[in-house]
């Protein structure tokens, strides 16, 4: 390789690797402004808890899958922490949260208002019977199916089917089954949450066999995590 070529290839990597160092930093500007500009004391203590388990590596190892433009759909999105977050990184989106608690939505329109994001709307509707005619270029659950109750997930996925356009990518992150200690750990952390609504952690064949038979070709891969969650990513395209 001449010396000419050499200085190219170091000064790209040189160069990407700035982009990467400014994405990251951008990226923690971002999740400290989400957290800063929470308009409750509990809720600002909530964000940073969620931020905890899913951290800025989890939620880009996530939004790769997401395109830099287009409709993007948040079901179960809370208040709105991690929409807010692929809004602002990605300003071309334009991100719909649907999530049954209305003061969640609530909070969630009060801190994109306070950041001043215009690229997310937030709706308080139950996402089992929430309808939109609209198609989306991605649709994602965050820790939303394992709420779900059991028999109505297939139904669910079903209908996310249709709203997804042509290309588009359905991605679900939830808990797996296994192994066990890690279940029971998470498992602990959510009774803290939610008391003891139903909750069913999905054997990862499982949930991914429901997925291939609606017609997703399916990546699925384990999220490493020092702190022991079983955090599962379900990658889906219709084949």
């Amino acid at each position: 390789m001449s010396g000419g070529a050499g200085s190219d290839l170091d000064r790209r990597v040189a160069e990407l690797l700035e982009d990467a160092r400014r994405r990251r930093e951008r990226g923690r500007d971002t999740i400290a402004a989400i957290v800063k500009n929470q308009p409750d004391a509990i809720v600002r203590a909530y964000s940073r808890v969620r931020f905890l388990i899913l951290r800025q590596s989890f939620l880009d190892a996530i939004g790769q899958y997401f395109p830099e433009r287009g409709e993007i759909l948040d079901l179960g999105c809370g208040f709105g922490l991690f929409s807010l977050y692929y809004a602002i990184m990605g300003p071309e989106r334009r991100i719909t949260g649907v999530d049954l608690d209305a003061r969640r939505i609530e909070m969630a329109k009060r801190c994109a208002s306070a950041l001043g994001v215009t690229n997310a709307s937030y709706h308080a509707e139950d996402v089992l019977r929430w309808r939109d005619e609209r198609t989306f270029d991605a649709i994602y659950m965050l820790d939303l199916v394992h709420h779900l109750p059991r028999a109505s997930v297939a139904q669910t996925l079903e209908r996310l089917t249709a709203r997804l356009a042509p290309g588009g990518t359905l991605i679900i992150k939830d808990v797996a089954d296994k192994p066990t200690y890690k279940m029971l750990f998470t498992l602990a952390l959510d009774r803290l949450m939610v008391g003891m609504e139903p909750i069913r952690y999905w054997p990862v064949l499982e949930l991914s066999s429901l997925l291939r038979a609606l017609g997703f070709l399916v990546r699925v891969h384990p999220i490493r995590d020092v702190l022991p969650y079983p955090h599962v990513l379900y990658v889906c395209r219709r084949s």
